[in-house]
């Protein structure tokens, strides 16, 4: 599976934004996918995560309500809408996907597959 993130960019505080992850390959394989996000000098963070067949979704606590993560499994897409930005939102966003569910949907080392980013700059 081949993951490409797209949609970063700068927006000022309050702003939004919608990340787009497109998926290639066996995407039949996939479990659930997830975004994560890395600021500089911090470790990568989960965000949110959505079941692929299922489309049930789950959220970082301090996402939830600004951030709305969905899917089009006919279009192997994924989207992350993200509301109410503040210059803290302020990293590279990543797309991931896993082929089966390990236990958690929050830690990174459970998923198989990433895409190479996205940055996205909240300016105040």
């Amino acid at each position: 599976v081949q993951l490409q993130a797209s949609g970063g960019g700068l927006v000022q505080a309050g702003g939004s934004l919608r990340l787009s992850c497109a998926a290639f390959g066996r995407t039949f394989s996939i479990d659930h996918m997830g975004w994560f996000r890395q600021a500089p000098g911090k470790e990568r963070e989960f965000v949110a995560a959505i079941r692929w067949s299922a489309g049930n979704t789950y959220y970082a606590d301090s996402m939830k309500g600004r951030f709305t993560i969905s899917r089009d499994n006919a279009k192997n897409m994924v989207w992350l809408q993200m509301n109410s930005l503040n210059p803290d939102d302020t990293a590279v966003y990543y797309c991931a996907a896993a082929a089966f569910y390990r236990g958690t949907y929050s830690y990174s080392g459970k998923y198989d597959f990433w895409g190479q980013g996205t940055q996205v700059t909240v300016s105040s």
